[in-house]
């Protein structure tokens, strides 16, 4: 069987069963032997000074309506009201699914719901759901540039191991510390959490102790990355679970004196402490010189919760939209989106149908990397930029199959909350339907289909579906035509591939140009540990890569010994809009 694995730029480390590496021709500079821990797959740039750092912050089940900026009342939120006040707030931002995993999934890759590899929450016998070689986050468009990258908090996608295409590391960030697993990431005084590939114990939370509050450590892990890499070009993903539950907090803060449930006095603190690691990150970037070079982003993953005996009614989490967590209409699914940079982006408000999808796109694009032409979301960069010229989708597309229900939720959907259901939004028409069980297979007409006009009842209170059938027709057959049960990606970065293996082997690297523009001067290179002999079969350059186009090499290679810790490892080389991009992909032989 052939081996074939794609980490496209800051791959996880495989040790190499060598002192050093070998190119692949003659003067050829060596590829690094890695030493275990996870690889910055591509020179960082030394200077990031006429780069713009990103930073996202992602809260889990944050409601529409649980900001000041949004509408709270018993909430406090000053830090992220004030860069709501001085950015870009959106009212129409949304989450492609109405709970976390598939969100998430959304959000790093740029695919919805209908397309993305993980479509549903963690349950059933598919258990929890992981991304692979085929996936292609912002994270990895911007480390081809030398982008320093760290994610902290709740990644959410098993296996909760190390050196598998899931990891973190393995999916263009440089540097993690949290928790890899979904369920492990609700555990806010946990007994251990992730660096990178080593699981570091946490002494103090062990046998039910709550000494050390894992936001806090999240948030000293991220101020020392913004530390770190102040010169340089950054992306900085800080994913704290805060407010999902349970409603944990070292105590109630500023709410212990509200006449207020234990768990709704603990939940609106937990809102106040995301707020406030929000503004300690502004701090530290306005501290360091380096915040008007830098975008903020902070989201939601998806609408309020009403576990561990919160009530999102006493907070009006949703605002004045129907549904929570779980529920495909708009409480479910709208969340905040503020976008802040002093220097770059004019203060305001846009209604623009923003789903999660668009980061991806948007980040390559300010950034200026490459990114693949077959994500689902588009370019924000014209309306940060004060343009009114921005691409608006035709449609949104939303997917819902998750076996857990909450009453309020589930009241919501009419009992239907373990049903299979999916929604679509084009322009301010909006179609709700539930299959008869969980079956997506299912006949048409077993389906129940809701029609909604948002401009005019953005509660989503009168369906119309019975009124304008051809509409909610139309709708229906785009919901068919956004699913898809595997989607086919078009080749994108850099593949390698080994055949043969008996004695002498061919080692076939593939840098496929899957973006829209072309690359010029692409160059494949080669790495193996000393003593091989490689001899190309094809030339490893060419003048032109055009978009869709690949540069193909193979090698044949004659190995002097191989282990169970032996790796290839082979990087391509191109220029795109003037600035080199840098791939890397490691196999293992052993």
């Amino acid at each position: 069987m052939p081996s074939r694995r794609r980490f496209l730029t800051a791959a996880a480390a495989v040790p190499v069963a060598a002192t050093a590496a070998v190119a692949c021709e003659e003067g050829e500079k060596a590829l690094p032997p890695t030493d275990g821990r996870p690889a910055s797959a591509v020179p960082a740039v030394q200077s990031g000074s006429d780069r713009l750092n990103f930073v996202v912050i992602l809260a889990d089940d944050l409601g529409h309506g649980e900001l000041g900026s949004y509408g709270q009342k018993l909430i406090r939120t000053p830090r992220l009201d004030a860069l709501a006040a001085e950015g870009l707030r959106f009212t129409d931002a949304y989450a492609t699914a109405p709970v976390c995993a598939p969100s998430r999934c959304s959000l790093l890759t740029g695919l919805h719901a209908g397309h993305a590899t993980v479509r549903e929450n963690p349950w059933g016998p598919g258990g929890q759901g992981a991304l692979t070689d085929r996936d292609f986050t912002f994270a990895e468009a911007l480390r081809s540039l030398g982008y320093r990258t760290g994610i902290f908090g709740k990644w959410g996608f098993g296996p909760e191991r190390p050196d598998q295409p899931s990891h973190p590391n393995s999916r263009g960030f440089e540097e993690f510390y949290g928790y890899i697993g979904h369920r492990h990431a609700h555990d806010y005084f946990p007994e251990y959490l992730w660096h990178n590939g080593t699981r570091q114990e946490i002494p103090a939370n062990r046998g039910d102790a709550r000494e050390v509050y894992a936001p806090d450590l999240l948030k000293e892990r991220a101020l020392a990355f913004l530390d770190a890499h102040r010169a340089e070009p950054f992306l900085l993903c800080l994913t704290p679970a805060l407010p999902h539950a349970p409603s944990q907090t070292p105590d109630d803060g500023e709410y212990g004196d509200r006449p207020w449930p234990g768990p709704d006095r603990r939940h609106a603190a937990q809102v106040t402490t995301f707020d406030s690691l929000v503004g300690e990150i502004v701090d530290r970037l306005t501290g360091l010189g380096i915040a008007g070079r830098t975008l903020v982003l902070i989201t939601s993953d998806n609408g309020p919760h009403e576990e561990g005996h919160t009530n999102p009614e006493l907070f009006d989490a949703n605002g004045t939209l129907r549904g929570y967590k779980r529920n495909l209409y708009e409480g479910g699914i709208r969340v905040p989106l503020i976008a802040w940079s002093p220097r770059h982006i004019p203060a305001g408000t846009t209604d623009r149908p923003t789903p999660m999808t668009d980061l991806l796109p948007t980040l390559a694009d300010l950034a200026g990397a490459p990114a693949p032409t077959d994500v689902d979301g588009l370019s924000l960069a014209p309306l940060l930029r004060g343009s009114g010229h921005t691409a608006r989708h035709n449609h949104l597309y939303f997917y819902r199959n998750h076996s857990g229900v909450t009453p309020r939720a589930d009241a919501v959907d009419q009992g239907r909350g373990r049903h299979l259901a999916e929604a679509l939004r084009r322009g301010d028409l909006k179609a709700v339907r539930f299959a008869p069980g969980l079956d997506r297979g299912a006949p048409d007409d077993e389906w129940d289909v809701e029609l909604y006009d948002l401009s005019r009842d953005p509660g989503e209170r009168h369906d119309l579906a019975s009124a304008r059938p051809a509409q909610a027709d139309a709708l229906v057959k785009l919901m068919r035509d956004s699913w898809s049960p595997t989607y086919p990606r078009k080749p994108f970065g850099l593949t390698l591939e080994v055949t043969d293996r008996a004695p002498d082997f061919t080692v076939t690297a593939t840098l496929a140009n899957g973006s829209a523009r072309p690359w010029t001067a692409p160059r494949l290179t080669l790495g193996a540990p000393g003593g091989w002999d490689l001899h190309a079969l094809d030339p490893l350059t060419a003048p032109l890569l055009r978009a869709g186009d690949e540069l193909t090499v193979r090698w044949r290679v004659t190995p002097a010994r191989v282990t169970s810790d032996t790796t290839l490892a082979c990087r391509a080389t191109a220029r795109h809009a003037g600035e080199e991009v840098t791939y890397l992909a490691r196999t293992r032989l052993g």
